[in-house]
């Protein structure tokens, strides 16, 4: 079997991505990727050296299958720093319903866990981007609140757009996503863009 098959490598991905969700949380070997992707273990490791690497893989394969460049087309192509953070809080807050099983699964593992650590530091370094980028073109335009830097609207927009928040505010709380995504906008323009 070829380590670059593309197609083995796809079903290795589809099968972690299955087992986490499915898991909830639980760990999942490599030996049981291997079993749901019909495959053996050691086929496994010819695509992932470690566990991690195919963690990470994992979460990058989902956003390639959920087209996440697509999903944030409208905030990278924004004409302003108002309407880039807006549209990032759109897409990253209806992104992580579709995400939620696997994040969820990654949350309860990072503690126990240092690959799905990994994988989930790795996935939270890009929603940081994400947000920095938003931040940055509100700084460009010169409609950054002046009480924070840069650094520290970015923190504060990553902590607002958490997985976290949004399963409390969700699945504790009860809203709906609209509402959710229409708050969140709200919030973080009171929060970030100065008043004129």
């Amino acid at each position: 079997m070829s380590s670059s098959n593309p197609d083995t490598r796809s079903r290795i991905l589809d099968a972690a991505w299955a087992l986490l969700e499915a898991g909830h949380g639980r760990g999942v070997r490599m030996g049981d990727i291997a079993k749901a992707a019909g495959i053996s273990r050691q086929a496994v490791y010819l695509h992932f050296r470690t566990r991690a690497d195919l963690l990470i893989a994992t979460t990058r394969h989902i956003d390639e299958v959920m087209n996440v460049d697509a999903r944030l087309a409208a905030s990278r192509n924004a004409a302003s720093g108002l309407a880039r953070l807006e549209a990032f809080v759109e897409a990253w807050g209806n992104y992580i319903p579709d995400v939620y099983g696997v994040a969820k699964a990654l949350l309860v593992l990072k503690e126990t866990d240092e690959a799905a650590g990994l994988a989930w530091e790795d996935r939270m370094a890009a929603v940081r981007d994400g947000c920095h980028a938003a931040v940055k073109a509100l700084k460009s335009d010169e409609t950054l609140a002046p009480d924070y830097s840069v650094r520290e609207a970015t923190d504060i927009l990553g902590a607002l757009l958490s997985v976290q928040t949004w399963e409390r505010l969700i699945r504790e709380c009860g809203w709906s996503q609209r509402h959710y995504i229409n708050t969140m906008k709200k919030i973080a323009r009171k929060a970030l863009v100065t008043k004129r």
